[in-house]
This record gives structure tokens, C-alpha cells and sequence, in this order.
């Protein structure tokens, strides 16, 4: 009795071992690659805020112009065309309807048009509020005029007055989310980076 008792205990002991030791040894071993990914997933995403076009999309392509045309500083990424500063992207993050969302928004050196926004991470709504990552929503910030908006009013969405942007329908929460943190973060930027 003792016997049946202690072979299951010892048995599941073992293999939880095993299993936990296969584990450890992949995540150490992926590591690095885990790492160059999320580094082409970024150096692309910024190159996309920027509207860069890549005709080389293997990992030592992207890398290499983003190297020539971007300039890293801490969070900010700096566009350059030589010495001269084209635009920065910044981060820009708050809650959405499910969790966190941290996008980058690239503003031109003089802070009056939006150049671009990318989403880093994001978890809402497949189909919904996950809808803010189509190049539909996206498009919308290329480009975009910002040099008459005052404090809070730099993304506005029709067909309120002062719009400029469209929200996404059907995803009233995640579109307002996204408004009021990207207001509040390009406000911060700006009045940071005039000294105000």
C-alpha cells in the first residue's frame, strides 16, 4: 500500500523535473533570438512611423537603415537625414478597454504635423478595438496637421468640431482611450522639448 501510495508522487516529482528543466533550457537557448526579433519588430515599426520605405526586409537590411536614418536616445528615436533632425518618435501609452496600450508617435522637428503612429503592444478586441493597428486607423496620422491644436485637442475625431481623425466604429472605448493618451502624451512632448 505504501508502495502505490509514493510511486505517483515520485513519478509526477520526476516528470515536473524534466518538463520544468526542458523549459529552462529552451528559453535560454531562444534567448537571443527572442531578442533580435523584438529588435527587428521595433527598428520596423519606427521606420513605419516615419514613412521609410524598406525594399529589404531580412533582419540585417532593416537594421542597417535604420542605423543610417535613425538616432537612438533612451525611448526617443531621432530621424535624421545627415545632420539635419527630420522628426523624433516618441512613446506614448495608457489603458485601453482590456489592458495596456503603448504606441510611438513620430512628430516633425518643428512639432506642428504627426508624422506617423505604431502600435508596441496592445490587447484589445480582435476585430474591434484590435482594429487600431490596420493601416486604415494608422493612415489617418500620417501626415496629419497639428500646428493650430491647443492642449488636448491635437486628436479629434469627426464629426466632432476641429476633427481630424475617424474613430473606429463599433470600438467607442478603445478610440477614446487612444485619444486621450495620445493628447495628453503629445502635449507632454512638446511643452518638455520647448522648455515650457
Amino acid at each position: 500500500m505504501k508502495k502505490t501510495f509514493w510511486y505517483p508522487i515520485v513519478f509526477m516529482s520526476i516528470l515536473t523535473a524534466i518538463f520544468t528543466f526542458v523549459l529552462a533550457f529552451m528559453e535560454v537557448s531562444t534567448a537571443d533570438k527572442v531578442a533580435e526579433n523584438q529588435k527587428y519588430d521595433l527598428q520596423t515599426k519606427i521606420l513605419y512611423v516615419f514613412d521609410i520605405p524598406v525594399s529589404d526586409t531580412s533582419v540585417d537590411g532593416v537594421n542597417s537603415l535604420f542605423t543610417q536614418k535613425i538616432e537612438e536616445d533612451g525611448d526617443l528615436f531621432i530621424y535624421k537625414d545627415g545632420d539635419t533632425v527630420l522628426g523624433y518618435a516618441f512613446p506614448a501609452a495608457g489603458p485601453g478597454l482590456w489592458g495596456g496600450i503603448v504606441a510611438y508617435v513620430g512628430i516633425s522637428e518643428d512639432y506642428s504635423t504627426l508624422l506617423g503612429l505604431t502600435f508596441i503592444t496592445q490587447s484589445e478586441t480582435p476585430g474591434l478595438g484590435g482594429r487600431i493597428e490596420d493601416e486604415e486607423f494608422l493612415g489617418q496620422f500620417r501626415n496629419l496637421d497639428v500646428s493650430q491644436a491647443t492642449a488636448g485637442s491635437y486628436i479629434v475625431y469627426n464629426p466632432s468640431p476641429g476633427g481630424n481623425v475617424d474613430a473606429i466604429a463599433g470600438a467607442t472605448l478603445t478610440s477614446k482611450s487612444v485619444a486621450n493618451f495620445m493628447n495628453e502624451d503629445i502635449h507632454r512632448f512638446i511643452s518638455e522639448r520647448r522648455g515650457e
